[in-house]
Order: C-alpha cells, then sequence, then structure tokens
C-alpha cells in the first residue's frame, strides 16, 4: 500500500534509504552506490528539514506495516523533481518501484504539474536505462556531483549528475 509518511516514520526511512544505496547491505540490490560513494545517503536531520517544507511530499510503500519502498517528491515550479526513490535491497525487481513511480506521476498530475524531473549519476548506466524505459528522457542538463563529508567519493570516475525528465 502506498500512503504519504509522517514524521513519526523518519527513523524507519534513514535505516530503509541507507541500506538501500551505501554500505554491505546495499549491494544486495541492484540499485546499490557503495561502489561510488561511502558514508551515509541521508539522516535523520535531513529527514527533518524535508518534512519542514510544505513542497515536499514523501510516499511509503508498506507490507505487514512494514516501510520497504519510499520516494521524495518536491514541488519546483511547473515540475516535481522525484528523489531518494527507494526499495528495499532484498525486494529489489518485484515492481514496488514501478508503482512508487506511478504514485508519483499521479502526484504531480493531481498538482496539475506538467513533468517530473530528476537527477541521477551519470556513471549508474543500469538506472538512467531503467528509468528511460520508464518514459525519462536524458535532456543533456549536467550538474556535478556535490562533494561533502556525507558523500566520500571512492569512484576514480568523476562523478555528476544528469537530468532524466518525463512529460505527462
Amino acid at each position: 500500500m502506498i500512503t504519504k509518511t509522517s514524521i513519526e516514520d523518519i527513523p524507519a526511512l534513514v535505516i530503509l534509504i541507507n541500506s538501500a544505496y551505501r554500505g554491505e547491505t546495499s549491494k544486495k540490490g541492484w540499485t546499490t552506490e557503495a561502489h561510488l560513494l561511502e558514508g551515509k545517503r541521508t539522516n535523520e536531520e535531513e529527514l527533518t528539514e524535508i518534512f519542514s517544507d510544505p513542497k515536499n511530499t514523501f510516499l511509503k510503500f508498506t507490507e505487514n506495516e512494514k516501510i520497504i519502498g519510499s520516494v521524495l517528491l518536491s514541488e519546483k515550479e511547473n515540475q516535481l523533481y522525484l528523489g531518494m526513490l527507494t526499495v528495499s535491497p532484498e525486494l529489489q525487481n518485484g515492481g514496488i518501484g514501478k508503482k512508487l513511480l506511478a504514485a508519483a506521476e499521479n502526484h504531480a498530475k493531481s498538482l496539475g504539474l506538467s513533468s517530473i524531473i530528476m537527477t541521477v549519476i551519470s556513471v549508474r548506466e543500469e538506472l538512467v536505462a531503467w528509468y528511460k524505459r520508464h518514459g525519462y528522457a536524458d535532456t543533456g542538463k549536467r550538474e556535478a556531483f556535490p562533494q561533502s563529508e556525507i558523500h566520500v567519493t571512492v569512484s576514480d570516475e568523476p562523478l555528476e549528475f544528469i537530468y532524466l525528465e518525463k512529460k505527462l
């Protein structure tokens, strides 16, 4: 079942998101960034800040009252920004991500927005290909990957974000 998250969900979301993107647990799934980045993907402070902005909506996919998927949706002018699409690593390839994408599209349409945009690390070719199969197109826009204490690069390749967009 897909519903909106609440601030009480933050601890579970931090565990889920970090487990899917970084560290050993993320390697059980195909969307890991562990070969590119070390450290945490997010923390309670960042999610609390996200929750405090009324233009942000976090959706969760729950099964047996456990959060096994989530996605961040942010209103940006006439577009919806999609970020942190997450599925529990051991449950990836089961259609949960596709259902969260569909829910994001419905949310955008309910707000009267014309498209969904997102950023993906350019070297994550299999993930870019997955989004393209779901109707997203490379806009050609690029942005340097931010360097910080949270996102510690372990890749020899320079990292950058590519912007993908789906017109609704």
